[in-house]
């Protein structure tokens, strides 16, 4: 006689945590609504902020964004989702920027990843969040095995009398601005294009760490940062702007790869805060990537790395001074 079947329970599904709430509108209640991962937030991403804010006013509400952390592709393929761009509170720092009223984050989960494109509707976008309209990019997808599409969610939002606005894509010499072109750009260290197209400099934060201190000695002191959560450029120096607590945004030269020069193999981050002399130890650096001044390479003597680093921050601060 054959076992008895099991049924299956699926999990409850986390509610949304909330990363920011405008103080002058209720921080509950129905909102215009967009919903994606939004990583990066650029250029296509303010479009759609832009007609959401335009929808809301239009039906008296406060605007809302729902974003995923982490990436679905985390729970459904790990070894091939996505290096991130942005961290949740970096993204609804910059959202919020931009007008959005309510920046919240969907825990991502077996749970989520596996709730029916018409369930999610129901429970997340109508339920919890009280949808009282949509703006979504044309390619949208929502839902188990990412069934839910533009199409569907049409229909359903039409048969609850949800207004429903579809924003067309953004495009930079001929092709449309997207997290993945972004990743490509930014991984091939082309900084400089990649700012053209998103709403703010590209930030990396790391925690500021003990190194060799070679940099010390040879009158260019760096902060080694650890823990970074975001996609790194590709090696090479870059300028940049460090933004430490208590001052306003520092020029900065900033150094990715290993010290060939040195002898090392394994790749590092190195900030020279340009002007700065104080002690970073143990706290968080936020840096800001400006554009890229050169491949890394070895130098034959410590006075060749002196000469270079000597160009390398005058440069950095010229180009952080005009930008």
């Amino acid at each position: 006689m054959p076992p008895p079947s099991v049924p299956f329970i699926q999990p409850p599904l986390q509610p949304p945590l909330v990363l920011f709430s405008a103080a002058s509108r209720p921080s509950d209640g129905p909102a215009a609504i967009a919903v994606g991962n939004f990583d990066g937030v650029h250029l296509g991403h303010a479009a759609i902020v832009g007609r959401l804010v335009e929808l809301a006013g239009r039906l008296d509400v406060p605007t809302g964004v729902l974003t995923f952390d982490p990436h679905p592709a985390r729970i459904l393929r790990p070894e091939t989702a996505p290096i991130p761009l942005s961290t949740p509170g970096r993204r609804a720092e910059l959202l919020a920027s931009l007008g959005v009223d309510r920046v919240l984050v969907q825990p991502v989960d077996t749970a989520l990843v596996a709730l029916e494109a018409e369930a999610f509707y129901r429970d997340v976008l109508r339920g919890r969040l009280q949808t009282a309209g949509l703006v979504e990019g044309g390619d949208f997808h929502f839902g188990a095995r990412r069934r839910g599409d533009v199409a569907l969610l049409s229909r359903l939002c039409a048969a609850d009398g949800i207004p429903l606005e579809i924003v067309e894509p953004v495009t930079r010499d001929g092709e449309s601005v997207s997290s993945s072109r972004l990743r490509t750009l930014i991984s091939e260290g082309r900084i400089r294009e990649a700012a053209s197209m998103l709403t703010a400099a590209y930030r990396i934060r790391g925690t500021v760490i003990e190194g060799a201190r070679r940099g010390r000695t040879i009158g260019f002191p760096t902060a080694n940062l650890a823990g970074i959560a975001t996609l790194l450029p590709a090696d090479g120096v870059y300028a940049a702007r460090a933004l430490i607590a208590g001052t306003g945004p520092l020029p900065a030269a900033v150094h990715i790869g290993p010290n060939v020069s040195f002898g090392e193999t394994a790749a590092s981050v190195e900030v020279h805060v340009i002007g700065w002399s104080g002690n970073l130890y143990g706290s968080s650096l936020d840096v800001d990537f400006l554009d890229r001044l050169r491949e890394t390479r070895r130098f034959a003597s410590v006075d060749e790395v002196k000469k270079q680093l000597a160009i390398d921050v005058a440069l950095a601060s010229s180009i952080a001074a005009a930008t």
